[in-house]
């Protein structure tokens, strides 16, 4: 725990605003959520999760005034909080008793009550945790860690309450802060990502629920169970029925051993497959891979992994991806790899469902991090590479035994060619990761994979299981390999960024018309004449099934990115069930003047829109005057005569 410093409480003025219980009370009430996630964020990660939890409820409910209390002018930028000297009182309370609890416990002085286990509120029998997040959640709560508890506080008010930097020196002067210059300079450090203090990582009323060491509860409670059981053997006597009293019919106790879920925390009941099985099988996917790894015989090892996995303690950090169920294994899963990677020892099981990722610090320093991943239904494709480490900036995979090559590749650079990775024991070297934002695009890493088969693209957007690229008409797809699907994905490469901790499993890129651009006189430019645009639709499918996600995307000749015509989620267009998409875009020439162009792919016969732009054009393309900033609406009909609409 970092130490910090607290002045003393400064005295109201009497120019003061003049605060009561009923005033603080209201505020209180209508911004409860706001104000424990605040406090959530400030207090001390090393608390532990469930001890923060209970804690932020503690410290905002016991924030109110005993009676009549001046209150300093603190400012309060947020929306409907303006000019409130109830919440302003709050918030300081809240601020102040949060960074008292961040203060290390002394014998010269008397704790404070801050600094104790909160009285109120009680959870019994279980531990309280708020949802977990994606990999830039988890990025940023380890970055808030290394910061103390002013400067947590500095970040979250710039963030959270949305204000400067005067205004928050004059709230951390009012909750006692002794150096507030101090805390903003150490809070510039951790890169702004305000959006993000919004997340449910980050809140405290939206919580999960998990058991406590229900072993160690056991052995605890088993003198006064002991005790307790005569009474209740009698109790049961006196009142049994005839026909006994058992709601749950036959079943065992609540506690009772079962031998599948204790075979599943067993390390030698792994499933081990051999190096050579995946040459024989009729299935290629990670049921096949071989356990690997300097580390795969350590049973210590493996046998915290099952533990964490099947009951994760405090200060595990869990992540999920969408639709990914993070409860224990049913039975002994797959190992897949065990062994030290950079700073951390990381253990890689699979259970036909799930991808779980295990891993702790090298140094023997607390904490440990868990990452389920779904897996389901992969073919040799989607199974030819895992995220294995993170660190710096850069990732390593760990490849299917049928790999026989990997490399990196930009792909923004169509043309420039690769890099290799070596690989050792199945572990490529590390090469530059996409997965975590940097505020620009000017590249995006990709990892080039070969077996016996062929070529093909994945890249990793912060998850387990890295995204396949492909390119083609929907239900005709193929992999990204060769120079014309390189050049089709470089202006889009970018917009990857936007897929980031969803759960993609594959992402195809397919350009569905080209489209001549007006020139000054209005007209089409002729073919071939430098005035073309693509249009390129790309989709996301997920692991889940559900949470697809499709961009159709316009291209001008010269540009380096293309730009985002319409977008929509969980919709059939283009994709396998519905292949066709149909979008538009407002453009001005360099005339000056605006047009609506629309396109829609192959099997399109006509083209009309309504609202703003009234026009109609036979054929996939469409292309009217405009003015700027108007909105329309495009419907189309396919050569079937079915209707289609815009996308998005």
């Amino acid at each position: 725990m970092q130490s910090q410093d607290v002045a003393p409480r400064p005295a109201p003025s009497s120019a003061d605003p003049v605060v009561d219980v009923e005033q603080a009370e209201a505020a209180l009430v209508e911004h409860y959520p706001r104000l424990v996630r605040l406090a959530y964020l400030v207090l001390p990660p090393g608390l532990g999760r469930n001890r923060r939890v209970v804690t932020a409820h503690s410290l905002t409910q016991r924030a109110l005034p005993r009676g009549r209390t001046a209150a300093p002018a603190i400012p309060a930028q947020s929306t409907g909080r303006d000019g409130d000297p109830g919440y302003a009182f709050v918030r300081r309370q809240v601020l102040r008793t949060a960074l008292e609890a961040g203060l290390p416990l002394k014998r010269a002085a008397w704790p404070k009550r801050s600094q104790l286990p909160p009285l109120l509120p009680q959870v019994w029998g279980l531990r309280l945790f708020p949802r977990s997040g994606g990999a830039d959640e988890l990025a940023l709560d380890q970055a808030l860690s290394t910061l103390s508890g002013p400067a947590r506080a500095a970040y979250v008010l710039r963030g959270l309450e949305r204000l400067g930097d005067a205004e928050v020196r004059e709230a951390l002067s009012a909750a006692g802060c002794a150096d507030p210059d101090g805390a903003l300079a150490e809070a510039d450090g951790i890169p702004e990502q305000y959006a993000l203090l919004d997340s449910p990582e980050f809140d405290p009323c939206s919580l999960q629920a998990r058991p406590t060491d229900l072993m160690r509860r056991r052995q605890h409670a088993k003198a006064a169970l002991a005790a307790a059981a005569a009474l209740a053997v009698c109790g049961a006597l006196l009142g049994l029925p005839g026909d006994g009293w058992a709601p749950d019919g036959a079943a065992a106790p609540a506690y009772a051993k079962n031998p599948a879920a204790e075979a599943a925390l067993d390390p030698a009941k792994l499933t081990r497959v051999a190096p050579t099985a995946w040459e024989a099988a009729t299935r290629t996917d990670f049921s096949v891979w071989p356990a690997r790894g300097d580390l795969a015989g350590d049973k210590a090892l493996l046998r915290r992994a099952l533990a964490v996995w099947a009951r994760p303690g405090e200060s595990v950090q869990v992540s999920a991806t969408p639709g990914t169920p993070s409860g224990g294994p049913s039975g002994p899963p797959q190992l897949l790899y065990a062994g030290t990677v950079d700073s951390a020892r990381v253990v890689i099981l699979y259970d036909g469902l799930r991808i779980v990722r295990y891993a702790e610090p090298r140094d023997g320093t607390k904490g440990a991090a868990l990452d389920f991943a779904r897996a389901d239904d992969a073919g040799r494709a989607d199974a030819s590479g895992l995220v294995l480490d993170r660190a710096d900036g850069n990732v390593r995979y760990l490849t299917a035994p049928w790999v026989t090559k990997a490399a990196e590749r930009d792909l923004l650079k169509p043309g420039a060619g690769v890099m290799d990775l070596p690989i050792t024991g199945g572990v490529t070297a590390p090469l530059a990761s996409s997965a975590a934002p940097t505020g620009g695009c000017t590249s995006w890493n990709v990892m080039q994979l070969t077996d016996s088969t062929g070529t093909r693209l994945s890249t990793d957007l912060g998850e387990l299981v890295p995204a396949r690229l492909t390119t083609g008409r929907p239900g005709a797809t193929h992999d990204v390999s060769g120079a014309q699907a390189l050049r089709t994905w470089a202006p889009y490469a970018c917009s990857l960024g936007a897929l980031r901790s969803a759960g993609v499993r594959s992402v195809n890129a397919w350009s569905f018309a080209e489209q001549p651009l007006p020139d000054a006189s209005g007209s089409p430019r002729p073919a071939g004449a430098g005035g073309t645009a693509d249009w390129v639709c790309t989709r996301a499918e997920t692991w889940r099934g559900g949470g697809t996600r499709v961009l159709a995307q316009f291209h001008t000749p010269g540009g380096t990115y293309g730009a985002i015509a319409a977008k929509a989620e969980n919709v059939p267009a283009c994709g396998a069930k519905d292949p066709q998409v149909l979008a538009g875009v407002l453009w001005k020439a360099q005339s000056g003047r605006w047009y609506l162009l629309a396109a829609g792919s192959r099997g399109t016969a006509s083209i009309s829109t309504t609202g703003g732009v009234r026009a109609s054009a036979s054929g996939s393309l469409l292309a009217a005057r405009a003015e700027q900033g108007v909105r329309a609406q495009l419907k189309g009909t396919t050569v079937d005569g079915v209707s289609i609409t815009g996308l998005g």
